[in-house]
């Protein structure tokens, strides 16, 4: 009901942009105006006359809908406070990482040792948090922006920073879907600007496949971490060398 309301929100929108009325609307479906201000009060439009108002305006439903998406506020960051929440707790945040990766509520429950009520607690206190919003029959809609980030030197940054020294690097990188890339040399301020907007594009590209794979079945599916770092930084080891 909430998507109805946020739906018609963005139609009345749009055709107050185009310059449209409703008696516009009401010569375009052949209603009364008095008709037309009843359906956009009761919110009750069927397939076929959502398409015909849209059409009005040079739209698609389609359209209409992704022009809703993009109207709702989508969260870039939590606060401390909301972070530590989700780390104090391993249950949540391996539920919160898997849930931004795209898994649903099946893919939980059958990947995971975890029954349904627990895996609903925890989805409904990412509810709560405003990571998702969970739809009818445990469907997950996730809220976080596109460019969503943990904050930095925060409670789960440290966290994962933690975990990348105890395992992350604990492999030879040789194996068919492992890869390891150090390099090192002398660059100005202006390309180590530039690298970093490389950077994001290849983290932009990650982000975009998670989403590409999301209909893909959970068994084909492998959990994935991608680590790009770029500093000023050498051995310590040379640091007694240093002039």
């Amino acid at each position: 009901m909430a998507q109805i309301q946020t739906l018609v929100k963005t139609l009345k929108k749009q055709l107050k942009a185009h310059g449209k009325t409703y008696v516009d609307v009401a010569d375009a479906l052949e209603l009364s105006e008095a008709s037309v201000k009843r359906l956009f009060a009761e919110q009750n439009f069927t397939l076929q006359r959502l398409d015909a108002i849209s059409q009005l305006i040079g739209l698609q439903i389609s359209d209409l809908v992704n022009l809703m998406l993009q109207e709702q506020p989508q969260l870039v960051q939590l606060t401390t406070e909301q972070e530590h929440e989700i780390i104090s707790d391993p249950l949540l945040l391996m539920i919160t990482v898997n849930v931004m990766s795209g898994l649903d509520f099946k893919d939980l429950t059958k990947k995971y040792n975890i029954n349904e009520a627990s895996c609903i607690q925890k989805l409904a206190q990412l509810d709560r948090l405003k990571i998702i919003e969970l739809l009818p029959k445990n469907h997950i809609k996730l809220l976080i922006s596109p460019n969503f980030s943990w904050i930095p030197n925060g409670p789960i940054q440290n966290f994962y920073q933690q975990q990348l020294e105890r395992e992350f690097f604990q492999s030879h990188f040789d194996r068919k879907n492992e890869k390891l890339i150090v390099l090192n040399g002398l660059l100005t301020d202006a390309s180590n600007s530039e690298l970093q907007k490389k950077m994001q594009i290849v983290a932009n590209k990650f982000n975009e496949l998670i989403k590409e794979d999301i209909p893909v079945p959970i068994d084909n599916k492998y959990g994935t971490t991608a680590v790009i770092a770029l500093r000023r930084w050498q051995f310590s080891l040379f640091d007694d060398y240093l002039k």
